[in-house]
């Protein structure tokens, strides 16, 4: 939901960033790398150490400035198959990190097993949210949108662990979490019935 609303704004406000970084010879894949580890260290070294805020800040540093890429490669008309594949591997990736990290924390600093595995479901159900629209492409059937899709995910997950740093109860994340995975079981089963009737809809099926 949030994908849509967000791109012509952060659009306008990136393209100069774009074209500065361009001028200083980073070529768009460059920057999804950094991107990515950028949201990686984030998530993995603050997360474990107690510093949520702090995290969750670098984090949301790299995830927003991750859009520019895409900008990047629209400015130089180098748009390609390649690097659409590798920003969304890169994703996977980043976003792997950042719900593993929270579980790592939940274990290390709350003794919260259950709250651990609740952030690896959210990892697994997000994942297959994005497979789903994967395979459906490769299809030939588009299969966007959803409750929960990767911005959707993102906002919840790093918003509410920033306010747990911030000092609100740890609960507070844990059913977020918690209400994020189911958010995401529909978003996939959404996903399985739009393929679904797209494909019933071709000849000979």
């Amino acid at each position: 939901m949030l994908n849509a609303l967000a791109r012509a704004f952060f659009t306008r406000l990136f393209t100069p960033v774009a074209r500065l970084l361009l001028r200083l010879g980073l070529s768009p894949d460059a920057v999804t790398v950094i991107g990515t580890l950028g949201v990686c260290a984030g998530a993995l070294v603050f997360f474990p150490l107690d510093q949520l805020l702090a995290g969750t800040l670098v984090i949301t540093f790299f995830v927003i400035g991750d859009m520019l890429d895409g900008i990047m490669a629209r400015q130089t008309g180098r748009s390609s198959r390649w690097g659409a594949f590798l920003d969304s591997t890169m994703d996977r990736i980043a976003d792997s990190c950042v719900f593993i990290g929270i579980a790592i924390w939940f274990v290390a600093h709350q003794q919260d097993g259950l709250s651990a595995v609740i952030a690896l479901f959210c990892l697994v159900t997000g994942s297959v949210v994005s497979y789903v629209r994967a395979r459906a492409e490769g299809l030939g059937v588009e299969a966007k949108g959803g409750i929960a899709e990767r911005a959707d995910r993102l906002l919840v997950a790093l918003v509410l662990t920033g306010l747990v740093g911030l000092g609100l109860p740890p609960l507070v994340l844990s059913i977020g979490l918690a209400a994020l995975v189911a958010a995401c079981l529909v978003t996939i089963g959404q996903r399985m019935v739009s393929v679904r009737r797209a494909l019933l809809r071709e000849p000979g099926q």
